[in-house]
């Protein structure tokens, strides 16, 4: 039995009742939705399957709705055509809405776009697949040298490395994403491009307002302003999510896995949940059979101590969706076997709240009694996930 949960986004290959039963059959532990497409009607459908799948086979999996976020996002090109870009040629970015674009302008979705940038600052579009270094603003226009060959299209994400930004936490989008959460009485809501305290506690304050207070916020690294504010936006948080993809653009690629790391070891201490995303089986949305260095990053974000394992378009869109669940569940199994329990005894000298401490014991009596299983008495999952955080060799059941 494994012990590491499968995050798995459900889109219309997979949301079927007959699919859905088959991904949990096969080691799914947590539906996520990911409301940067869909619409309220293919959501609720999506709920109310997996309620109708986990009424019939009295199997459980945990709802997720992951928020769109504050992005910003190119507008419209003339005849919605892809437009071929130079390196070395001038490209101008403009808050002027009313511009339709060619291969020289483009509108973007952001107001403060232009003051927001300073001339030297790097603008990445479609996943960093075109690069552009600012060098002058006018007006309501950035003036850019694009770095690199590349095709620019309409609706394509914008990232600015570097720079802080002041979209707010809460578009009007997500306000009412989290709404028909509320009214739907998911689990959990992953919130996109958390970047500081406030943003999580603006997002909490919302959900009691619509009666989500039991709903859990795991708030999703994505950039360098949430790593600087690392440690509080985890103190305000119920859990974390190493959103790898725009992370990767947002910083060096080569920082990404001390990123990840970083982040596990201290939701490790915190005593909180951490989900590892992105990428993980990415060569089986069209493979299938993952890649050697896929199984292995999965085994390690595993050892490094992540909660949960999450498939994105592996099983949202890709060939294979079940036969990735599966596979995950495979390495997550063989893994956890190799899993030694860490009391850290020498290492952690901190003082203890009466839970910890107790779960602590329990966790260490199980180990000199070599008992199987750890039953946790809880009401919201507290004392069940302080006890997982030890890493016991028994299974839980809380």
């Amino acid at each position: 039995m494994k012990k590491t949960k499968i995050v798995c986004t459900i889109g219309p290959k997979t949301e079927s009742e007959e699919m859905l039963t088959k991904m949990l059959e096969a080691g799914m532990n947590v539906m996520r939705l990911n409301f940067s497409h869909g619409d309220y009607a293919e959501h609720g459908q999506r709920i109310q399957n997996l309620r109708n799948v986990m009424s019939k086979t009295g199997k459980k999996a945990a709802i997720l709705l992951d928020t769109k976020g504050p992005e910003i996002r190119t507008i419209k090109l003339e005849g919605g055509n892809d437009v071929s870009l130079k390196a070395g040629q001038t490209f101008t970015f403009t808050t002027d809405k009313s511009v339709v674009g060619n291969n020289e302008i483009v509108a973007v979705t952001y107001e403060g776009f232009t003051s927001d940038l300073t001339v030297g600052n790097t603008v990445l579009v479609d996943d960093g697949l075109i690069g552009m270094e600012v060098t002058a603003i006018e007006g309501n226009k950035v003036i850019c040298k694009v770095l690199n060959n590349g095709d620019l299209g309409e609706n394509k994400g914008v990232n600015l490395p570097g720079v802080s930004i002041a979209l707010p936490a809460l578009a009007e989008k997500d306000k009412q994403d989290l709404i028909f959460g509320c009214e739907q009485g998911v689990d959990f809501v992953a919130a996109s491009f958390i970047r500081k305290r406030s943003d999580v506690v603006e997002i909490r304050e919302h959900l009691k307002a619509h009666g989500g207070e039991n709903i859990q916020i795991i708030s999703k690294i994505e950039n360098q302003e949430g790593l600087n504010n690392f440690d509080e936006i985890l103190e305000a948080s119920d859990g974390i999510m190493v959103a790898r993809g725009d992370m990767g653009v947002e910083i060096p690629v080569e920082e990404v896995i001390f990123a990840q790391k970083m982040i596990i070891e201290k939701c490790i201490r915190a005593r909180k949940v951490v989900i590892t995303a992105t990428q993980m089986l990415d060569s089986m949305i069209k493979n299938p059979r993952p890649t050697r260095a896929e199984a292995g990053d999965v085994a390690n974000a595993i050892l490094d101590g992540t909660d949960a394992v999450m498939l994105s378009g592996e099983s949202a869109k890709g060939k294979y969706p079940l036969e990735a669940v599966t596979i995950m569940a495979t390495i997550c199994e063989r893994t956890d076997r190799v899993m030694t329990s860490r009391l850290d005894f020498n290492n952690d000298n901190r003082k203890l709240r009466i839970t910890e401490a107790v779960c602590r014991g329990a966790v260490e009596t199980a180990e000199k009694l070599e008992a199987p299983l750890i039953v946790v008495a809880t009401q919201g999952g507290k004392s069940a996930r302080a006890v997982r955080k030890y890493f016991p060799d028994a299974t839980i059941l809380a």
